[in-house]
Parts: structure tokens; C-alpha cells; sequence
């Protein structure tokens, strides 16, 4: 990649997602090397990647569960399998698991970092291609219905909220890591409960958890409070009573909301000192995102609370 292409890149990455210029500078250099998927779908007349991992337990014969990561803004469907390490936990419980691709940050040039546009045209299109996603996978394998999953990291979380507004009959839960949360709550419109757990570090300087513009002075993106945005999700699934606070380690709390509609808890679980990364996942670069804390997993914790929810009708 040229540097002038590269330059271009950061810039217009800066203006449309607010990330800080380092995080970009290695995300481009990371992509040249990492980006690697293994299958493409066409969607809304787009041609759509993505990344599929299929453990060899897999049986055919046997309805399957399905996990769906999202990156993050910049990064890529390897970038999120190395972050979150997912395959593991499939080769552990054998479930399949997939890793969209975002768009270009050109437009619908293929090169380059990816993000998940979440403006009123993309965000509705990068639905469109969650649910054909699913739909070509659940036609080549034995996909348990029952049994889908969404999660993502950033800008992949806040496409888990909107998977869970727009897909409330596909996916039977999702989570979210260090969600870069833009949509407003209006915007769901259906108020149908889905189950979330949520991971959230209090030095994330990108997303950060008191709410407000990112530290990063170049980022004019407004997020809301964290634990308020559990709130109202946990509104949003009708959920009753106070909400419990545990300490699960010295570093890390696990706020949980119980008596909720179809059984759609929400959980949130709040890591002192935690920078924008994933728990207990392959560490990024601490000067760029601050501290993966080791204390929790946030894979392993996410697939126990999606094994506890099965999606009934909707």
C-alpha cells in the first residue's frame, strides 16, 4: 500500500469513526498481513466476506449452534478470531463460528481496514447481511435455529445491539465488548427482549465508561454512560427489581439484571483499570487500547451465558 493511500486511509478513518491516529497507523499495517477470510456472499447486490471456522467435531447429523463475531472498526474478521479466540472455545463445545466482514472505509473499495457504517443506510444494510449471512450458512450446515449468537468488539458491538433490534427472531442472545454504542435507543423500535452480556473497562479511552466524547481529541463521537446503557437495555427487556452488583475478582464487577421478560437478563461486567480490550483475549498493543486484563474471560464467560439461552418464538 502506497503512503499516500495510506494517509488517505487514516484520515477519512479519523472523520468517520473517531478513532485515535495511532490505532489506525498499526491497524493499516496489520491489514497488508492479516487479512484473511474464506468465503464471500452476496448481499443487498454487494459482494460480502467473511471468515469461517468449523471445528472437526462438527456432525452434521447434530443442530449446531452459531456464534457471530464482529470487529472492530479498523480491523478486520482475522484481527477479531486472534482477539477473541473464539475457536477455541468451538473445538471445546462445537459449535461453529463465523467473523463477518465490515466495508471499506472507501466506500466499497476492498482494500483497506473495514468498519461497520452505522449510519441510517449502512447500519440497515450490514443487517441485511448478518440475515443473509445466516441464512447461507444454515443452508450448507445444520445450524441450530434455536441456538444463534451475535457478539462483537467497538464498532462490532454496537452492530450486536443493532442485530438484536432488527434480528430479535434470528438470534437467541448477544454480547458486546467495549461497545462503541452510537444508535439511539429509539432506533430499535421493537422492544422485543434479547438476552445481552456486556464487558466494559473503566480506562477505556476510546469508549469511555462514564459516557461522554472519547478522550482522544480527535474523536467527536458522543457515547452514552455504560452502566445507564445497561439500564436501559434491561428496560427494554422489562426486567424487574434492583439490579444485583457482585465483585467477581479484586478488578472486575458483575452487575446483573434478573426477572426480565422470556427470560432476557442482562449482565454487565465492569473491569477496574480495563482499557478498550477484549478480556482475557490476545492482547492489543497497551499503549494503544490500555490493559487486557486476565482476570476474566470474556469469551468463556460469553459462551456460558449464550448456552443458558435459546431463542423460543418470538
Amino acid at each position: 500500500m502506497s503512503g499516500k493511500r495510506r494517509k488517505i486511509i487514516v484520515a477519512v478513518l479519523v472523520i468517520l469513526i473517531g478513532l485515535p491516529v495511532a490505532f489506525l497507523v498499526t491497524a493499516v499495517a496489520w491489514f497488508s498481513m492479516m487479512d484473511k477470510t474464506n468465503g464471500t456472499i452476496v448481499s443487498s447486490d454487494e459482494t460480502r466476506r467473511y471468515l469461517l471456522y468449523v471445528p472437526k467435531t462438527y456432525d452434521p447429523s447434530k443442530a449446531t449452534p452459531l456464534v457471530i463475531s464482529m470487529h472492530a472498526a479498523a480491523l478486520w474478521p482475522a484481527a477479531q478470531m486472534e482477539i477473541s479466540r473464539w475457536n477455541e472455545l468451538a473445538d471445546e463445545h462445537g459449535f461453529i463460528v463465523v467473523y463477518p466482514s465490515g466495508t471499506g472505509v472507501l466506500t466499497r473499495d476492498p482494500r483497506g481496514p473495514k468498519v461497520w457504517h452505522m449510519g441510517p443506510r449502512g447500519v440497515e444494510l450490514n443487517v441485511a447481511f448478518i440475515s443473509d449471512l445466516i441464512d447461507k450458512l444454515e443452508a450448507e450446515y445444520n445450524i441450530d435455529p434455536t441456538r444463534i449468537y451475535a457478539n462483537g468488539l467497538s464498532n462490532g458491538g454496537g452492530m450486536s445491539f443493532a442485530v438484536s433490534c432488527r434480528l430479535p427472531h434470528r438470534v437467541a442472545a448477544v454480547g458486546a465488548v467495549a461497545a462503541a454504542q452510537t444508535l439511539p435507543w429509539d432506533w430499535c423500535g421493537d422492544s422485543t427482549p434479547v438476552p445481552m452480556v456486556a464487558f466494559h473497562g473503566t480506562d477505556d479511552r476510546m469508549v469511555p465508561y462514564q459516557g461522554g466524547p472519547s478522550r482522544d481529541p480527535f474523536n467527536p463521537v458522543m457515547f452514552p454512560d455504560v452502566r445507564d446503557w445497561a439500564a436501559s437495555w434491561a428496560r427494554r427487556n422489562r426486567c424487574t427489581g434492583d439490579p444485583i452488583d457482585t465483585r467477581i475478582t479484586a478488578s472486575v464487577r458483575r452487575l446483573a439484571y434478573a426477572n426480565c421478560a422470556e427470560n432476557a437478563d442482562v449482565i454487565l461486567y465492569t473491569v477496574k483499570g480495563g482499557g478498550h480490550a477484549w478480556p482475557g483475549g490476545k492482547p492489543m498493543p497497551e499503549w494503544m487500547v490500555g490493559r487486557t486484563t486476565r482476570d476474566i474471560n470474556a469469551s468463556r464467560v460469553m459462551w456460558e451465558f449464550f448456552a443458558q439461552h435459546r431463542r423460543g418464538p418470538k
